[in-house]
């Protein structure tokens, strides 16, 4: 049985990626389920991005995006809230030679105007924000404001690349997990309040008396995500499930047992419907591409 990473200090997201260390830079590449993220972000980059330019990588963490971005010759900014992951990209892109294409800074979504030379208005030729650095913004206000930001520093008709956590796979797997696991990791209690709310937090937990199996964050739907970047300038163009359809295998052996060609077909089967509107609100993560108008 594998120990609760999890704890009340853990819910706090810098805490969580600080000690999470190697392990963000390794998630993306760590199973074939995974890998479904990633791929399916590469894609809609490939799709949107434009053919060079300045990039902001916000809640960049370890630099799994920024890395690629260099490789490809686009000059890029990473900012994210924890020190650690920070030293990890630092330690990436010197080992690959990237060093004079990426800069790399502290800071947080909700406030980018800590650098006026760098993170003035309009100052970005495409703006990332992947994996749910928003959805770590509990306070719905505070959110509107992260967007805004993202908004403000991407200049005008370029693409900005938001993924979040999507609240229905999180449903789903807490109820194809109950009964399965202990009792103190059993989740099905909170169901109700988190399906309405979308927000796992200390309040959730406190209101039904359970410790944290997860860290805190807000799991979205399909149509709040539009809103949200609509209503702070950004057009949605794009809407994709990462992950899609193999949502449902999202815990423990993340597709590692399944054979080569069972995985080719969930492979394929993914990327044809990642389009899909129903599939994206089922996904474990969501991505959306819009474009500041």
């Amino acid at each position: 049985m594998t120990e609760n990473p999890y704890s009340w200090e853990t819910l706090e997201p810098e805490r969580f990626y600080d000690e999470l260390g190697h392990g963000e830079w390794e998630r993306l590449e760590r199973d074939p389920y995974h890998r479904l993220e990633w791929d399916g972000t590469v894609e809609s980059l490939e799709r949107h991005l434009p053919e060079r330019g300045h990039v902001l990588d916000v809640g960049g963490a370890a630099g799994r995006y920024s890395v690629w971005l260099a490789d490809r010759g686009y000059d890029v900014t990473l900012v994210d809230i924890s020190e650690t992951q920070l030293d990890i990209a630092r330690e990436k892109c010197t080992e690959r030679g990237l060093d004079e294409r990426v800069t790399i800074e502290r800071g947080d979504v909700r406030n980018l105007a800590f650098d006026a030379d760098a993170f003035d208005a309009d100052a970005f030729d495409a703006t990332l924000c992947l994996g749910g650095p928003i959805s770590h913004v509990l306070d719905e206000e505070e959110r509107h404001t992260a967007v805004a930001e993202l908004e403000r520093v991407t200049r005008s008709s370029a693409p900005v690349f938001v993924s979040v956590m999507g609240r229905l796979a999180m449903i789903q797997a807490i109820v194809q997990e109950t009964g399965t696991v202990p009792a103190e990791e059993d989740d099905v209690e909170l169901l109700p309040k988190f399906a309405d709310c979308g927000t796992y937090d200390r309040d959730l937990l406190e209101a039904v008396d359970r410790d944290p199996t997860c860290f805190a964050a807000h799991f979205f739907r399909a149509a709040e995500l539009e809103a949200l970047l609509e209503e702070n300038g950004l057009a949605v163009e794009h809407l994709v499930g990462l992950e899609g359809i193999a949502s449902v295998r999202r815990t423990e052996s993340g597709l590692e047992d399944v054979t080569s060609g069972a995985l080719e077909a969930i492979e394929r089967t993914v990327q044809l419907l990642r389009d899909d509107r129903t599939v994206a609100d089922l996904s474990t993560h969501m991505l959306a591409v819009g474009r500041v108008e």
